[in-house]
């Protein structure tokens, strides 16, 4: 038994989040430039028991594959290759970078630190990460 890692994939930026080792918690790790993302998770893994994926489904409201769809496919893709032995879900992500943002604006954080980008993609992959666990009751 491992962690169940989340991915926020993104052209430029990746966030990732993990859950703790009895997968009752779901919190933001890191955000990775997506061209470093794979080799990230390489390391993650040889370090940590990952037991499956989840990579955030990019839709339009309407439930229409969002523009940057066939993107996070191709890395889907390239994810089962590099990890065979673990299962990769896939889990809507619509709204989830207007609820981190949100989130991070209530906390209080300054807004010079809400204006890091970096701070909202690692909070959206927290977000897929627990819409998933709720989902599949975690």
């Amino acid at each position: 038994m491992g962690r169940i890692l989340a991915i926020d994939f993104g052209l430029k930026r990746t966030g990732i989040a993990v859950t703790d080792p009895l997968k009752i918690i779901a919190s933001a790790l890191t955000t990775v430039p997506t061209a470093e993302a794979l080799d990230f998770l390489q390391k993650y893994c040889a370090d940590e028991p990952v037991e499956c994926f989840v990579v955030g489904l990019p839709l339009h409201p309407d439930g229409n594959p969002a523009q940057i769809a066939p993107q996070a496919d191709a890395f889907v893709a390239r994810l089962s290759k590099l990890f065979p032995e673990k299962p990769v879900f896939r889990q809507d992500e619509r709204y989830t970078s207007n609820q981190a943002k949100q989130i991070i604006f209530d906390s209080g954080i300054k807004k010079q630190k809400r204006r890091d980008k970096t701070l909202v993609d690692k909070v959206a992959a927290a977000l897929i990460l627990e819409q998933y666990m709720l989902d599949h009751h975690w």
